[in-house]
């Protein structure tokens, strides 16, 4: 979405560390915090710790499959990779067979792993190289180790001449998005449009229990629609400068949107959530960091390289958290 967009890493960090090349699959960093070890964790460390701009993940039911984007650190490159997880490790990274040549960024896999959506700004006419505004396209494939096909355009009424991303697909097939609407006077907003007798009715803004004047953008819409995770921008109830928020569903109404709180939220930027139905487990994308500032100073190189490489530093990686607790105390919360 255009919002996040702006949030590219415009540093680097100094990488003298001895990366092992194997990957692993999730683990637990060496330098998490108890509050990390008890709930949010790192994702993959291996993998994603050779990266300094990543975001936008999604994984298959089985999580054996997933997919990311890699952005350069100032977002001149936006990649859809792939990695598989065999014997419980996590393989090198490689780019997705539809990807790589254009701007590609947030994938989403279908509730069946039989489509992928994602957001590009790749020319619709392929008789032409020129690149335009960002639409919704999708991938297929008649089974999981079928190869994905040709890219293909979402189409109207989806896809405008403004932005379209982040999309998210139930399985009723509506379809929720971010985009920003010439005649709203708000600025990413989320939208929906419902899929009905074979085909996508005009996308609708979602009401202000979701959206506000300020930006929400990268909604998870849950495959049965009873909830929502999305992202919201510096909001009055923030932890960070930005936070996941869930809001819920009943008879066609969403509930105020709940920030998820600082067992999840970190005092940075918390965004991009994904969560797999099978397991419960919410995947999301967090620039947090607990890189500690010594009142006695560093003075040995390693240790100073150490704590500036370790996975929680502020630059843009994959955590994860078991999403179905807080869901049980939510909901016996709102029961009362």
């Amino acid at each position: 979405m255009k919002f996040s967009q702006i949030l590219s890493p415009i540093i680097l960090v100094v990488t003298f560390s001895n990366c092992d090349t194997k990957t692993e699959g999730p683990s637990v960093s060496k330098s998490t915090t108890q509050e990390t070890v008890m709930g949010v964790q790192p994702f993959a460390e291996n993998v994603f710790s050779q990266f300094t701009n990543i975001r936008d993940f999604t994984i298959n039911v089985e999580e054996d499959e997933a997919y990311f984007t890699l952005l350069s650190p100032l977002s001149e490159l936006s990649v859809i990779m792939k990695i598989q997880r065999g014997d419980m490790n996590w393989g090198q990274p490689k780019i997705s067979s539809f990807s790589g040549k254009y701007k590609d960024l947030e994938p989403f896999i279908s509730p069946d792993n039989l489509r992928l959506y994602f957001a590009s700004n790749r020319p619709t006419s392929k008789d032409s190289t020129a690149v335009k505004d960002f639409d919704i396209w999708y991938v297929e494939r008649q089974d999981k180790t079928a190869e994905w096909s040709q890219p293909i355009n979402l189409g109207a009424p989806i896809n405008t001449t403004a932005d379209e991303f982040y999309p998210s697909v139930a399985l009723s097939n509506n379809i929720y998005f971010t985009t920003i609407n010439e005649n709203s006077q708000s600025q990413d907003d989320i939208y929906v449009s419902k899929w009905e007798n074979g085909t996508y009715r005009a996308p609708i803004k979602l009401d202000d229990a979701i959206n506000s004047n300020g930006p929400e953008f990268n909604a998870f819409i849950a495959p049965d629609e009873s909830y929502m995770l999305f992202s919201g921008w510096k909001r009055k109830d923030g932890v960070g400068s930005g936070d996941l928020y869930i809001s819920h569903q009943k008879n066609g109404s969403w509930s105020p949107a709940k920030n998820l709180g600082k067992a999840i939220n970190s005092k940075q930027i918390d965004y991009c959530p994904f969560v797999n139905q099978s397991t419960g487990m919410l995947y999301f994308t967090s620039r947090r960091s607990t890189v500690k500032r010594l009142d006695s100073g560093y003075i040995s190189a390693q240790s100073l390289f150490s704590e500036i490489n370790k996975y929680e530093n502020g630059l843009s990686r994959i955590y994860r958290v078991n999403l179905n607790k807080f869901l049980e105390t939510d909901n016996k919360l709102r029961s009362e």
